[in-house]
């Protein structure tokens, strides 16, 4: 008989152990220490890191602390046991210790085994004391992390310094730093089986529109994972069309740049591990701004902005041009630029097609080596490949020189635009409009043309047309995408997206300003 209670609570225990924690919120903590220390010893069977720590309150209490070696602050729980230990009238009443005895500002109560493990695997310290169906959680984490440094992908000459990075707290805190009012709401999911990553949901209340935040929440509440390992991940997976080239969520590692997006009416998701934040919804013209066009004076701020609509169609358009004019449409140049480059593709063997797709495909390889390779390898890497081989490709006569040039005012044209999936999705367009150029010349390229913006004017960030404003058209916002209007004519915030709250400045402000 003691052999077959013995084998049940055996495979009670492998059946818990197979269930993931989300499976856990209705297995509840027991009141018996003993009962809870065997089942969190068995779930955590051969786990070096996870640390069990039984021991007495005064007056024989039993208690016992669990944490993760190296997620905790060493310090801050030893300061915690001692008070716990050297407790004075024997108090063993998770309410009273939590109030009364415990030296710890971040305390948080649990009753189930799934908000238990959650909270530890996530660098809490839960502590279980004999006789209590409830464990304390003691927010003292300490695990090691970068500094906040400026970020790389996304330097300025002109704005803050400051950069987010894997730990999401501190993220959350450089953006709390920069909107200091309780209308800034961050809701936490958990998402992912295996990896039980923190996720935030920050939006503004009384600004943001209250389906987008619902939409958006009820997105990432319903991702079903095994796990979260970058904000990638998330984007994938809630965006509206996952078939397109284009982003529809736009991710930066600024903090300024995601308080501004709150300001509009927008929300953001952090991702615990990850510096990348998502910004939610984006339409193809905040792709094309950058934070810097706010900080410096607008007329500066509308120069750049009309370079950088310039330089995306030359990297969209120019190989593909330059194949159709030299095999279909010579008759459009002039006389002596179409004898020089005549001159230059005497000797090449191959149709402008071909030498295009020779050179784009090497200046893409050498981008992508360049970005892998270490900072001070990469570096000579793109220039020795650069130089050293597109010159020698040109005097082998395997492609032209004006073939070289193209490639080149590309690729820095491709450079000027501020977000880097962005710019990734011109690299995909250009090449099918290349062969486009190659089959029908002019004409295929306005046929591309035309197809890639029909596919953009019926595509949806979260609800929110992709082409706004232009498309539909809203007069009223053109003043922050075809310019950048100055600051006193900027007092509303963009319609497109709903917000609550339209008017980012008051009249009087304007007046007095303009005054």
């Amino acid at each position: 008989m003691k052999f077959t209670r013995r084998t049940k609570s055996e495979q009670k225990l492998e059946e818990l152990n197979e269930k993931s924690l989300s499976e856990l919120e209705s297995f509840f903590i027991r009141p018996a220490l003993r009962e809870n220390i065997e089942i969190i010893k068995s779930m955590f069977q051969d786990c070096s890191d996870f640390v069990v720590r039984e021991f007495q309150l005064q007056d024989s209490v039993r208690a016992c602390a669990i944490f993760v070696d190296g997620l905790i602050d060493t310090k801050e729980v030893n300061a915690a046991l001692r008070a716990l230990m050297i407790l004075e009238g024997g108090e063993e009443k998770v309410e009273v210790i939590e109030s009364e005895i415990l030296p710890v500002s971040q305390t948080n109560k649990v009753e189930n085994y799934k908000d238990l493990l959650e909270a530890v695997l996530s660098g809490d310290t839960g502590v279980l004391v004999d006789g209590n169906s409830t464990a304390l959680c003691l927010g003292i984490r300490g695990a090691e992390k970068r500094s906040v440094n400026e970020p790389e992908g996304e330097a300025v000459v002109r704005g803050p310094r400051e950069g987010f990075i894997e730990n999401i707290r501190t993220n959350t805190s450089l953006l709390r730093r920069r909107l200091k009012t309780p209308k800034l709401k961050m809701k936490s999911v958990v998402v992912g089986k295996e990896s039980n990553t923190n996720l935030v949901v920050a939006y503004l209340d009384g600004i943001v529109d209250p389906v987008l935040k619902d939409e958006v929440l009820t997105k990432v509440e319903n991702i079903d994972i095994d796990a979260i390992l970058e904000s990638g991940y998330v984007e994938e997976l809630i965006q509206d069309n996952l078939y397109s080239p284009f982003p529809q969520v736009q991710y930066s590692e600024r903090p300024d740049t995601v308080a501004a997006a709150l300001l509009e009416g927008r929300v953001a998701i952090f991702v615990d591990g990850t510096p990348m934040v998502l910004i939610v919804p984006v339409t193809f013209w905040m792709m094309l701004q950058a934070n810097e066009d706010y900080y410096e004076r607008f007329q500066m701020a509308t120069l750049i902005r009309w370079l950088r609509y310039i330089f995306l169609v030359v990297s969209l358009i120019t190989p593909a041009l330059y194949v159709a004019v030299t095999t279909f449409h010579p008759e459009m140049l002039p006389t002596t630029l179409l004898l020089s480059i005549a001159a230059a593709r005497e000797a090449i063997p191959f149709p402008a097609i071909v030498e295009a797709l020779i050179m784009e495909i090497s200046f893409e390889a050498l981008r992508e080596a360049g970005i892998r390779l270490p900072k001070t390898v990469g570096q000579a890497v793109s220039i020795l490949g650069a130089l050293v081989v597109g010159q020698a490709a040109v005097q082998a006569g395997i492609v032209s020189a004006p073939m070289v040039i193209v490639v080149s005012i590309t690729g820095i044209a491709s450079f000027t635009l501020p977000h880097y999936n962005a710019s990734i999705s011109l690299r995909m367009l250009r090449f099918p409009l290349m062969f486009a150029a190659a089959f029908l010349g002019i004409y295929g390229i306005l046929i591309g043309f035309v197809i890639i913006m029909g596919h953009m004017a019926n595509l949806r960030s979260f609800g929110v047309p992709y082409l706004s404003p232009l498309a539909p058209m809203s007069v009223r916002d053109f003043k922050d995408v075809l310019i950048r209007a100055p600051w006193t004519d900027l007092k509303e915030r963009p319609g497109f997206l709903g917000s609550q709250d339209e008017l980012r400045m008051s009249t009087s402000t304007n007046d007095r300003s303009k005054s």
